[in-house]
């Protein structure tokens, strides 16, 4: 009889991050100059290792998550957060490499983001989501420099950007109330000026990441101020006072999540909070519209980021099991699996660091390439939020029944994952925000630009811009009906996601074939388009699928 061997099945192995990625490092070769991209490798090639280090040291020890401890010994009340180790790394990470800085530094002029991205993208799964105070600082260093407020500018701005962990500010953003999430018409916090004048803020807010920074951009309706978005003012809340204590900020407790469990979010409580507001008392919807540009761009990087971990681990585990006599990495079926998978990521890539090329613009920014660029964010944000929850979900499979084992790291993967569609709006919010964004012309704007990178290419082999002009015709046919529109708004939106993406692929594409002699990208787009860049939906009888009590 045969007997079969045990055998311990070997786990999948990290190498450097950023020396092991073919497609970051042939992004920046076509995007950065020689000497830009000279100044900054040694900083990339340590947090590549660093990024493999952290995946080694999570797995040998157990999973460590932030506590609150609400009172001392003697029943005072303290409400202290404990982070993990990765966190309590995170400011001299953070001003060692830049990962807000880098992104307002004037050293490397309109390629910063890019700079300032790569170095993020590097980080993320390694931080332990310390990535979403660093991007909502990064969106409120952003906000405060356009409101014009040149005393709070002055005052948390350095420190917000700083390179020195002693004097860093981490920013959150409070906005999110129990009555409304992308609602935030119905913010029931109220701002109330006291005898001296200055404003307290009062209410509750039901979601808070990093509760543990120095600052929050938060907003509030003014005392009398009436009902409505225009009456919501913008307030900066230093969260504690010059003695160290909470400035009137109770933490009820911290969220019990799905995943980004490292990170503290909490609900709290603002009891006379003190706050200074952001410009007029007045239109605070207005003085955070310029931050979304940043923090939905890092949101798509740190998806970005997933995935390519994912990937990483998939692919590298492939070519240690065995099954069936021969490793997964030759079985036919999985090798066309995982090539799938790559093609996706990679038009993504690409796709997110055009954005991330055209916010590093800034005030050099055409005004044609700013209504681009607002378009273009919320759909890559979108689109990449819903594709790194499939890419995590596909990373399990592909791991078999380790992929379902917490302690693989792999589980994680994917409840990390799904926090992506969600923060910065969520897929539907998105959409409709594209639908705005576009106006009644912007997807010839849009079209114009891919034929552009498409002309750069040297032609349209895969039917680009005929995708982009069936989504013209899909527009244009419902304008007249918004409830047709929005209805089918998703679809709309995934469609110039995944076209656009291939028109920025095909570019890239070309000049890797052509200055590196690398088929790799052109192969990408062949399997990316292959697998359709339409997303468009039919017109269905929603009201017959619904339950009658969720009809209208």
């Amino acid at each position: 009889m045969r007997r079969t061997m045990d055998f311990i099945q070997s786990a999948p192995v990290l190498g450097n991050q950023y020396r092991d990625d073919p497609v970051l490092r042939e992004m920046l070769a076509r995007s950065l100059p020689a000497g830009v991209l000279a100044a900054i490798e040694g900083d990339l090639d340590e947090l590549g290792a660093y990024a493999a280090e952290a995946w080694a040291e999570a797995r040998a020890r157990e999973a460590a998550e932030p506590t609150l401890q609400q009172w001392d010994a003697w029943g005072g009340r303290i409400d202290r957060i404990d982070v993990t180790p990765a966190w309590r790394r995170g400011a001299a990470m953070t001003t060692r490499y830049g990962f807000v800085a880098a992104g307002h530094e004037s050293t490397h002029g309109v390629h910063a983001r890019i700079d300032q991205f790569t170095r993020v993208y590097l980080y993320h799964v390694a931080s332990e989501f310390h990535t979403c105070p660093l991007a909502m600082s990064d969106g409120a260093a952003t906000a405060l420099k356009a409101s014009g407020a040149t005393a709070l500018v002055e005052r948390a701005v350095p420190r917000l950007l700083a390179r020195d962990p002693a004097r860093l500010w981490l920013s959150g953003q409070w906005m999110t109330e129990t009555a409304g999430g992308s609602d935030v018409a119905r913010t029931g916090t109220v701002a109330r000026r006291d005898r001296d004048g200055a404003w307290r803020l009062y209410g509750r807010k039901w979601f808070t990441s990093a509760v543990v920074g120095e600052m929050a951009l938060a907003l509030a309706h003014p005392a009398g101020a009436g009902d409505g978005t225009d009456a919501l003012a913008l307030f900066l809340v230093e969260t504690r006072d010059t003695h160290g204590r909470w400035n009137g900020i109770r933490i009820d407790r911290l969220k019990d999540k799905l995943g980004t469990r490292e990170l503290p979010t909490a609900e709290i409580h603002l009891d006379g909070a003190l706050a200074t507001p952001v410009g007029e008392p007045a239109h605070g919807v207005r003085l955070i519209a310029p931050m979304l540009n940043v923090t939905r761009t890092w949101n798509a990087v740190c998806a970005l980021a997933t995935m390519r971990r994912c990937l990483a681990l998939a692919s590298d585990y492939a070519r240690r099991r065995e099954a069936f006599g021969r490793p997964l990495a030759r079985q036919p079926l999985h090798r066309a699996t995982l090539a799938a998978l790559a093609a996706e990521f990679e038009a993504a890539f690409h796709f997110v660091f055009f954005v991330a090329g055209l916010l590093g613009r800034g005030e050099q920014a055409t005004p044609g390439e700013r209504a681009l660029l607002r378009v273009l964010t919320p759909l890559a944000k979108l689109w990449t939020g819903r594709l790194v929850v499939r890419v995590a979900s596909e990373t399990c499979e592909a791991f078999g029944g380790a992929g379902y084992i917490e302690n693989t790291g792999i589980p994680q993967l994917l409840r990390d994952a799904q926090v992506f569609p969600i923060w910065e709006g969520t897929t539907n919010v998105l959409a409709l925000d594209v639908l705005r964004a576009l106006g009644t012309d912007g997807v010839d704007a849009l079209a114009t630009e891919a034929r552009a990178l498409l002309a750069e290419a040297g032609g349209d082999r895969h039917g680009i811009g005929a995708s982009l002009d069936a989504a013209r015709a899909w527009h244009a046919a419902r304008r007249a009906s918004r409830d047709a529109l929005e209805a089918g708004a998703r679809g709309f939106a995934l469609t110039l996601a995944r076209a656009f993406a291939a028109a920025v692929l095909a570019r890239h594409a070309a000049w890797a074939t052509r200055e590196r002699g690398d088929r790799r990208a052109s192969a990408a787009l062949d399997a990316f388009a292959a697998a359709g860049l339409s997303r468009l939906a039919a017109a269905v009888d929603v009201d017959a699928l619904l339950p009658d009590n969720c009809a209208p």
